[in-house]
């Protein structure tokens, strides 16, 4: 879990701005978003081939 502390000299909306960078380097927002809802290991290896299909597409 992200923490930052109140640095001297700083305001709340730079603090929070701190924060908001910490929360999403920290990817915990994309990990509840993704284990919202179950899904079978057979759909994930699916999405994950269809990514890496379209990433190769792209690069030529």
């Amino acid at each position: 879990m992200p923490k930052v502390t109140l640095q001297s000299g700083e305001s709340q909306e730079q603090l929070l701005r701190r924060f908001r960078k910490e929360v999403v380097k920290s990817r915990v927002l994309t990990d509840a978003r993704r284990k919202r809802w179950f899904i079978p290991n057979s759909e994930l290896r699916r999405i994950k081939e269809k990514k890496a299909a379209r990433r190769t597409r792209r690069s030529y």
